[in-house]
Formats: C-alpha cells, sequence, structure tokens
C-alpha cells in the first residue's frame, strides 16, 4: 500500500451517528479502497469512556485502511493536519427549544471547530457540516476560519437527496440507481425544496424525465416534496430517535463524492457558499446541484425553475438569512 495516510476528524465521534459513519469511512466508502487513513474522533470529556470503546470496536473490525485511531477531547489535536472533516457533533434540539436557542447552542461549538480548522488544519480541508442547523453552522465555522476557502465548508443535504431519490424510484417501481439527478435547494430544514423537475428515470429501458414518467403534477407538488421535508420527524415519531444509519450513509456519499468526483451528466445536491446563482441570497450556504471535478465543485447552471418551486425557493432563502442574522448577533454577542 504505496499511498499516504490520509487525516480524517470526526466530531460528535460517541454519537449514534458517527457510531455507522466511521465503519464507512474506516472500510473505504469513502476515500476509495486503497486509500489508508488515521482516523481522529473528537467528543466532550464526559464522553470518553464511550469513545474508548468506540475505538475497541474500530480495533476489533480488524480494517487493513485503518493505520491509527487518535481519540481526544482537545480541538488542537482532533484538527492537526486533517484533510477531511465531518462535524457531525451538535446540541441536538430537545423538546420544547425554540429553533433560536439551538442556533445560540450550536453557534459556540462552531465557532470553536472554525477557529481550531483555521490554526490546526490543512489548508485545503474538505469539510462537511452535519449537525443542524446544518447550513447555517457551515456558515459560521467558515466566518472563524478566514485562512480556509469559503468553499471549502459544506452542509449536508444529501440525506434529502437521497430520501427524494428513493421516493420517486418507489413511486415509480424501479431500483434505486435508475432515478438520476433529484435536487435539494435551499436549508436543511422543513423549508427545504425537493424538486424533480429536472430529474430522470429509467423505466423498461427508456430515459423519460420525472414528471413523464409520474404523470402526476399534484404528486410532486404536494405529496412527495412533504413527505421528503416531514422525513426526519416521521423517523424520529417512529424509532424515538432522530435518523443516524441514514444520515452517516448521505454523510459518507457527499464527502466520497466530493474527493472522487460526479459522474458525467449527473449532479449532486450540496449546501455551498451562494453566489447568487438562482436567485438565492449570495454568502448564505444554500443547497444547490452541483457537479464535481479534482474535488472542486461547480453549480449546476441552466436549469429551469418553475413558479411554484421559484416560490417555495424565496422562502427556503428567507428563513436562511434570518438564521444568519440570527448566528451573527450570538456571534458578536460572545
Amino acid at each position: 500500500m504505496a499511498a499516504e495516510p490520509i487525516r480524517v476528524v470526526v466530531t460528535g465521534a460517541a454519537g449514534q451517528i458517527a457510531y455507522s459513519l466511521l465503519y464507512m469511512v474506516a472500510k473505504g466508502d469513502v476515500f476509495g479502497p486503497n486509500q489508508p487513513l488515521i482516523l481522529h474522533l473528537l467528543d466532550i470529556p464526559p464522553m470518553m469512556g464511550v469513545l474508548e470503546g468506540v475505538v475497541m470496536e474500530l480495533d476489533d473490525c480488524a480494517l487493513p485502511l485503518l493505520v491509527r485511531v487518535v481519540p481526544t477531547a482537545d480541538p488542537a489535536v482532533a484538527f492537526k493536519d486533517v484533510d477531511a472533516a465531518f462535524l457531525v457533533g451538535a446540541m441536538p434540539r430537545k423538546q420544547g427549544m425554540e429553533r433560536k436557542d439551538l442556533l445560540s447552542a450550536n453557534v459556540k461549538i462552531f465557532k470553536v471547530q472554525g477557529e481550531a480548522l483555521d490554526k490546526y488544519a490543512k489548508k485545503d480541508v474538505k469539510v462537511l457540516v452535519v449537525g443542524n442547523p446544518a447550513n447555517t453552522n457551515a456558515l459560521v465555522c467558515s466566518h472563524y476560519a478566514p485562512s480556509i476557502p469559503k468553499a471549502n465548508f459544506t452542509a449536508m443535504t444529501r440525506l434529502d437527496q437521497n430520501r427524494a431519490q428513493a421516493q420517486i424510484a418507489g413511486r415509480l417501481g424501479v431500483g434505486i440507481t435508475k432515478v438520476k439527478n433529484v435536487i435539494i435547494w435551499g436549508n436543511h430544514s422543513a423549508t427545504q425544496v425537493p424538486d424533480a423537475r429536472n430529474a430522470s428515470v429509467e423505466v423498461d429501458g427508456a430515459t423519460k424525465t420525472v414528471p413523464e414518467a409520474v404523470a402526476d403534477d399534484e404528486f410532486l407538488k404536494q405529496q412527495f416534496l412533504e413527505t421528503v421535508q416531514k422525513r426526519g420527524a416521521a423517523v424520529i415519531a417512529a424509532r424515538k430517535m432522530s435518523s443516524a444509519m441514514s444520515a452517516a450513509k448521505a454523510a459518507s456519499d457527499h464527502m466520497r463524492d466530493w474527493f472522487a468526483g460526479t459522474r458525467d451528466g449527473e449532479y449532486v445536491s450540496m449546501g455551498v457558499i451562494s453566489d447568487g446563482s438562482y436567485g438565492a441570497p449570495k454568502d448564505i450556504v444554500f443547497s444547490f446541484p452541483v457537479q464535481i471535478q479534482n474535488r472542486q465543485w461547480k453549480i449546476v447552471q441552466g436549469l429551469s425553475v418553475d413558479e411554484f418551486t421559484r416560490s417555495k425557493l424565496d422562502i427556503t432563502a428567507k428563513e436562511l438569512l434570518e438564521e444568519k442574522e440570527e448566528a451573527m448577533a450570538v456571534c458578536a454577542a460572545d
């Protein structure tokens, strides 16, 4: 194995999303079957005992690519020389908690992590924020890491994309790989805009647009949209815990495509810093369809956005602007 090991940090490493994610990363699903890696696992001091158990299990998996595991509660150790960062750890929303309260608690976490990335990580580090509110956490993190390009901070909307793709595949009775280019616009929240109007599907050997194949506009505007928007809440209601396995798989998909690139003619959804494309406000982290080459993402241009979708885009943009304002006020007061 000639390749030099890369360093990958996972925060919230003793939590349930990380429990599924660490195995996927360490066995080669993300960075490839020939890429050795050193895993840095960050969590808070009270979780160090649990983290010790996770390290034991990683040892016991006997994974050929895993060179070393570094468990720590110190951001200086966790972010030292990392090539990729999965920022999973965040304060979860508790019952009776306003979004504002959640934002306030998490802004402080992502400020500390942004500063640590700025100081200790490689300057070309690729950062994926999973912890919610993911878009605004990514914005805050990037704000406190001015020496790292803003394009290197992304938020995860791949879980929503995977959910949307699965809904279309299920509706049409086709395999998941037959559905391509479903988009998630905007915020990873209940205002997100799942959009299948530019997507294609292969049915009985023929490729059609999803609207043609579904032939039910009301389904795409109502049931499809709402099922994807509310899927996280539906999982919590059924499982009594939030999505973990599917979130870990989505994080794995997101980072794999960022490192390996997207296939020709295909795009994926990522929360990235907005340049104003599709009328989205600039300088917020907004989910767009992107294509990736040489570890650089580029927003796909020229896709059609109908009036219905446009009206939804305005709602999710407004929410993101409000979140940004609240977050920056917390930062300023800190």
